[in-house]
């Protein structure tokens, strides 16, 4: 038996309960690890809440890193000793120990800790995508980044300046303002500015950005298509706010014809290749200074329902990290 956070029922914070599981049988293909820091992120109150429904009783969390303690016939990826880092579903993260394929681990550069490594597998691999795969970032490229003091954003924002770009910064604070700026944000916009779209147009001589990543939703979708440039493309990766309502192809010839996409972070690692070329890009970056992870809030793993009340409540900065 080891401890996990699950719950049976959907709803807020309080519905996550610390209890005692059991493990599955360790099959063929698959490896037992010992977790020792598990990442804390915005689709885990989705899937909490019932936003993105799960079958319960469930549990929570999609990337943590950890120690192999023990593989299953068959498995020569990795090893027992190993440090690895994964990030994946079903949800399932927020627990002690954990049996799961062992195709899917990747193992732990020297440079790279566990505490990094498991706010940086989903957070960092998400920052991937965005700019390497949904809107491929060129040198002097101007591009709108929302949240850009969260997890997602401090890292997408330091790679995306490292990659050539201008990075206009979208945050709630005078704080957070200052937190991104000093990851790669050369502007900032304020979310509650009253003239949001003209400021970021001001900023870009009018012609508008090359590329939005908005991990907000239905409250800034129609707001970033109007920021970008003919021909801009729209990357729509998130609900903070809700879901984005549905709306007429039109819309985006109106503005120019324009190109919105919704990626899915584990479409880009459908294969083991994939996960492994991904996963060796982020980590390059991270061991070569261009991106450093901020891990700026740390709780203990039984006290996981207080860290979701205070990210849902924009309170944390940068990584947070569950510690068993």
């Amino acid at each position: 038996m080891v401890k996990a956070i699950m719950v049976d029922q959907f709803g807020g914070p309080d519905v996550m309960q610390w209890r005692d599981i059991e493990l599955p049988e360790l099959k063929s293909g698959m490896a037992r690890v010992r977790h020792t820091a598990i990442g804390l992120n915005f689709i885990d109150t989705y899937h909490r809440s019932g936003l993105y429904p799960l079958e319960l009783p469930a549990g929570l969390g999609t990337e943590a890193a950890g120690v192999v303690e023990a593989v299953g016939d068959g498995v020569t990826s990795v090893t027992v000793g190993d440090r690895v880092a994964y990030v994946g579903v079903p949800p399932g993260t927020y627990c002690e120990q954990r049996v799961y394929a062992a195709e899917r681990l990747v193992k732990l550069p020297d440079g790279v800790s566990n505490e990094t490594a498991a706010a940086a597998m989903l957070k960092g691999l998400t920052a991937w995508y965005l700019v390497r795969r949904s809107y491929l970032v060129q040198p002097g490229d101007t591009v709108l980044l929302y949240a850009a003091a969260g997890g997602v954003g401090l890292i997408a924002s330091q790679w995306a300046a490292g990659l050539g770009a201008r990075v206009i910064g979208v945050v709630s604070t005078e704080q957070k303002a200052e937190l991104a700026r000093a990851n790669g944000c050369a502007e900032i916009v304020r979310s509650d500015d009253p003239a949001f779209i003209e400021t970021v147009r001001s900023l870009t001589d009018g012609l508008g950005v090359a590329a939005v990543y908005d991990s907000i939703g239905k409250d800034t979708f129609f707001p970033s298509l109007d920021c970008l440039r003919v021909h801009g493309t729209m990357v729509t990766y998130g609900n903070a706010s809700g879901a984005v309502e549905p709306f007429a192809p039109l819309e985006l010839a109106r503005r120019g014809s324009l190109f919105v996409t919704r990626p899915v972070l584990f479409d880009f690692l459908r294969e083991r290749a994939d996960l492994m070329a991904a996963a060796d890009e982020l980590f390059s970056v991270i061991e070569n200074g261009t991106v450093t992870i901020q891990v700026n809030q740390t709780y203990p793993l039984q006290d996981a329902a207080q860290a979701h009340r205070d990210l849902e409540a924009r309170k944390t900065t940068g990584s947070t990290v569950l510690i068993p």
